[in-house]
């Protein structure tokens, strides 16, 4: 099995600075913003961090207190990854059957 250390690693650490930028616009302390998720102090600073082992539960409170839950409807819009394996199984079929 894969590790998940690695993956996307580059992705975590920017999202979890944005995060950091936002949670201090805010003027929240990482325990009051901790708090405010239902998450510990370490949790927030491992969320800051990038730390991939984070429950995406602590994210989707992150981003219900900071009024942005909307944006992860963007990152996979409805039916779209099935549609586009869908789509990609049957142009190979038709290929192959007009061979």
């Amino acid at each position: 099995m894969r590790s998940i250390e690695g993956i996307g690693c580059d992705s975590l650490t920017r999202l979890g600075a944005r995060l950091r930028e936002a949670r201090i616009a805010r003027h929240d302390a990482q325990s009051v913003f901790a708090e405010r998720i239902g998450a510990s102090v370490r949790t927030v600073r491992a969320m800051e961090n990038g730390d991939p082992k984070v429950a995406i539960g602590y994210w989707i409170a992150a981003f219900w207190v900071l009024d942005r839950l909307r944006e992860l409807d963007a990152l996979l819009p409805q039916g779209s990854l099935f549609d586009s394996y869908e789509g990609r199984k049957r142009i190979g079929q038709s290929r192959r059957g007009n061979s």
